[in-house]
């Protein structure tokens, strides 16, 4: 039972030579704007009226404030961690070197699920503008194509049809994703910003009141449901080997792009809410309907267009993060070492990108995900709670490790964003609490019957036994 703990020494490089090797092509404003392309996108224009709506009121700034004091928080114990461990996989490698195998197996079996699911039900809201800008302009999409079957529809093909575009870019390369993902950031912060401009003459305080209608309670309820939102600044960590300078790039990319992120959500969400009634919000397209009430239809057009190019930088930005989770794992021998193969021209693990585009194109196409964004918020939170841990735990047990970056005060950070995490967790249904479970089942299975015999760390202890 003992060898479930093993560990990897924090020496621990990835091969420089072989096939799984990933080429550094990113810089540090490649990182800023990986983070804020997969942090700003659903969350503003998909995520920010239902939570208003439903659980927080006008009280969806301070769930905004809330979940982005939690991730601040995070954010910094994950940049100590990433300066220390510049490794593909996130935060799976880190608690590898700090808590053990079964804690990093259990932690990127929960990515994987947060980015599978995520990536859903982000393409499912991608599809979902597409399709009323389609129809704005006067074609009809048939509802068979555009709908899944529980929604009386066959597949919703123009999700498929954008995660498998995707997938073809990332498997053509890093630097091609990475400059696509900078131009639709620029679309996507500028239409955020001409909405702020237009909807904010127009705000009327009394409908701030009462600020929170469903009390504290609703207030954090509105956090753990958008939490999913802010999400996407872990991905920066997952691009540690294709990071030209990763001890200094890392924690700059991954904090900048968090407090960039965490101001355009609360001066949003308070926009939002201050130009119309709250109870008015439970749409998919909350910001448009805002602008259609001010009578502003171009504007709302030009929502619609931001709208998808920020959903479209999120959907990049999750497939990419869980081919890389799954590359560093299968790299280790916990899943097939087979699929973990570098492309010979575009040096990317294509095996992996290909799966991942099958298995979210079925996910996004085929299944109901009303209720999904919970269980990616499950699958990520749960991480975190491990990456502000596995920082307290090597700070005391490799105090001499070099950290080219410091969190200040990391015991009192790293607590704080446990405590905050475990709030936004314990809030969750008990539903997806049970799928949760069942996840983190299968996956020790699939450890006990695969990944524990064919771990690369066994293969090492026997290789030195043997010789």
């Amino acid at each position: 039972m003992y060898d479930i703990f093993r560990i990897k020494d924090i020496g621990h490089k990835a091969p420089e030579n072989g096939t799984a090797v990933l080429k550094r092509t990113m810089g540090t404003m490649d990182m800023i704007m990986l983070g804020v392309g997969c942090v700003i996108g659903t969350g503003i224009f998909v995520l920010t009226g239902v939570a208003a709506a439903r659980y927080a009121g006008p009280g969806i700034m301070l769930s905004f404030l809330l979940a982005g004091l939690a991730c601040l928080f995070t954010a910094l114990a994950y940049s100590e961690l990433a300066s220390m461990v510049p490794l593909a996989g996130t935060v799976y490698a880190y608690s590898y070197i700090a808590l053990g195998e079964i804690v990093a197996w259990a932690t990127g079996w929960s990515l994987i699920l947060e980015y599978s699911v995520g990536a859903g039900v982000v393409a499912s809201g991608w599809s979902g503008y597409v399709t009323g800008l389609i129809n704005g302009a006067g074609i009809t999409l048939p509802h068979a194509l555009t709908a899944i079957p529980t929604n009386g529809g066959i597949v919703n093909l123009p999700a498929v049809l954008i995660v498998l575009m995707l997938s073809l870019l990332l498997i053509r390369g890093t630097r091609e994703s990475s400059t696509l993902n900078k131009v639709l950031v620029v679309i996507k912060l500028s239409v955020i910003v001409a909405f702020i401009a237009m909807a904010m003459p127009f705000v009327d305080t009394a409908n701030w009141e009462p600020l929170i209608p469903f009390g504290f309670l609703g207030v954090a309820q509105g956090a753990a449901i958008i939490f999913f939102a802010y999400t996407g600044f872990d991905t920066v960590a997952t691009a540690a080997e294709e990071c030209r300078n990763p001890r200094r790039d890392l924690p700059i990319g991954i904090i900048v792009s968090l407090l960039i992120c965490t101001i355009l959500y609360i001066l949003v969400a308070a926009v939002l809410t201050g130009v119309v009634d709250y109870h008015s919000l439970d749409t998919a397209a909350p910001v448009t309907v805002a602008l259609n009430a001010l009578g502003n239809p171009i504007g709302a057009a030009l929502v619609g267009i931001g709208a998808v190019a920020g959903i479209t930088t999120v959907l990049l930005g999750l497939m990419y993060g869980q081919s890389r989770v799954l590359f560093s794992m299968s790299r280790d021998g916990l899943i097939p070492a087979g699929v973990c193969k570098i492309h010979k021209s575009f040096g990317t693990p294509y095996k992996l990108t290909i799966i991942v585009g099958i298995f979210v194109s079925i996910v996004a196409g085929f299944m109901p995900l009303s209720n999904m964004a919970e269980l990616a918020n499950i699958g990520v939170l749960f991480p975190f709670i491990v990456a502000s841990t596995a920082a307290m735990i090597l700070r005391l047990t490799k105090p001499e490790a070099e950290r080219p970056f410091r969190c200040p005060l990391l015991f009192v950070v790293a607590e704080l964003a446990i405590f905050f995490c475990s709030i936004l967790i314990f809030t969750l249904r008990l539903n997806t609490w049970l799928m949760f479970i069942g996840w983190m089942i299968l996956g020790a299975l699939i450890y006990i019957g695969y990944g524990y015999h064919n771990s690369i760390l066994v293969k090492q202890k026997v290789a030195k036994e043997n010789s």
